[in-house]
């Protein structure tokens, strides 16, 4: 009787365990059905910029050992998008470089009308000084940031500055500053100055007289290059005569078509080194400069362009990684804020060339070391070690804050 009982127990116990399963299952199947929901990729931030240039006219060949590059600058703003979207991967932001190259005899207001305005507020420009100043004066233009990747003009900085404009390349003051502190370091003081006709000798020509004087050379010689023949055929002879002068310590030339600087070395009637827009030259980039990095960037530069990097090209890949800097730090696509950033004493770029680069708050300029090269070799970074100054020693180089005529953005909006 007592077995049976047991018997009974177990079995109302088993069956028991039995239903709890059974009514178990259903939850868990039902749980199997609910739909996964997936986690949607934030939108990335778009940031456009406009890169606006007009193809230029081949100029007669002066010599076959350069060939005439068309649309320098191109490639280095390509080569700069490519590097702010691999940031951007890591901040959620997304660079877009549109293109736009106006044909020789094409209308760049219009172009600049019809496909920028209301598109893009940032432009990095590739134009000469009168179309960018025109397309910054007009109503809707006021409303762009045009980083300028092309000219030197120092008019740009002072009396002609613009409030909407930044300007990439090293004005011809701070270019004729680094030759002078060279100079002055070498002990090469007494300069005979030779010019070529154009305009653009004539103004690098004042700003290499401005540079003696602040640093204290004296030019003991000018003469005017004003032979309109071949100088292949007449340099042997004429260059002798010509450079009959006083004596003195540095041939320093203005000839920024280079029409005929090219062949005074070798040829002067006094042994001297020649310096200024041929022999030893003051440019925002070249071949020759390997230090800080600069090795990595040339490299990759060659191999997406086949030939080497020129300083418009530079000036370009800068101008679109000082707008990536700056959307990065303030997290931002609003033009205000990447302008003001920019502005600020807290931006800094690496530029390759040892010194972080930023904007001088009065003139646009972005301040930066020059770099001292030959054809085949770079001698020296200007600022020069031993010149210095209060706040900055890339300062040093070009127009100050106390000397400008231009104080960026308080008197001069236009």
């Amino acid at each position: 009787m007592r077995s049976i009982n047991l018997f009974i127990i177990v079995l109302v116990l088993m069956q028991g365990f039995s239903g709890a399963e059974a009514k178990s299952k259903p939850k868990v199947a039902a749980q199997a059905k609910q739909p996964v929901v997936k986690q949607e990729t934030p939108a990335k931030q778009i940031i456009n910029i406009a890169y606006l240039s007009q193809e230029q006219v081949v100029p007669p060949a002066l010599s076959n050992l350069d060939p005439f590059i068309q649309n320098k600058g191109l490639l280095g703003s390509e080569l700069a998008i490519s590097d702010n979207n691999t940031t951007g991967q890591f901040t959620g932001q997304q660079f877009i470089l549109s293109k736009f190259m106006v044909p020789v005899d094409g209308d760049v207001v219009e172009v600049f009308n019809k496909e920028i305005i209301g598109k893009f507020q940032l432009v990095v420009s590739m134009l000469p000084a009168e179309k960018l100043n025109q397309l910054a004066d007009s109503a809707a233009g006021k409303s762009i940031l045009l980083l300028d990747a092309a000219t030197s003009d120092d008019s740009l900085r002072a009396e002609q500055c613009r409030a909407n404009v930044l300007h990439l390349l090293p004005s011809r003051a701070m270019r004729a500053d680094a030759l002078a502190q060279y100079m002055m370091k070498k002990r090469w003081t007494k300069w005979f100055l030779v010019v070529g006709t154009t305009p653009e000798d004539k103004l690098f020509a004042d700003a290499l007289k401005r540079a003696a004087k602040r640093f204290g050379s004296e030019i003991v010689a000018e003469k005017v290059w004003e032979h309109t023949f071949d100088a292949r055929r007449t340099a042997q002879s004429d260059v002798a005569v010509f450079s009959r002068v006083d004596d003195y310590d540095v041939l320093v030339v203005s000839d920024e078509q280079g029409e005929f600087g090219e062949y005074l070395d070798y040829r002067t009637e006094s042994p001297r080194p020649v310096i200024g827009t041929q022999g030893l030259i003051a440019t925002a980039w070249h071949r020759t400069h390997e230090q800080w990095g600069a090795t990595q960037i040339q490299n990759r530069f060659q191999e997406q362009a086949h030939r080497w990097m020129e300083e418009q090209d530079y000036a370009a890949y800068v101008a679109v990684r000082a707008i990536g800097e700056a959307a990065t730090r303030t997290k931002s696509n609003d033009l205000t804020a990447i302008k003001d950033y920019m502005l600020s004493p807290a931006f800094a770029l690496q530029g390759y060339k040892g010194n972080p680069l930023s904007f001088r708050s009065w003139d646009g300029q972005l301040r930066q070391p020059v770099l001292l090269a030959a054809p085949r070799s770079l001698v020296a970074v200007a600022p020069i070690e031993g010149f210095l100054h209060p706040k900055t020693e890339l300062d040093t180089l070009g127009v100050d804050e106390p000397e400008s005529t231009c104080h960026y953005g308080k008197n001069n909006e236009k």
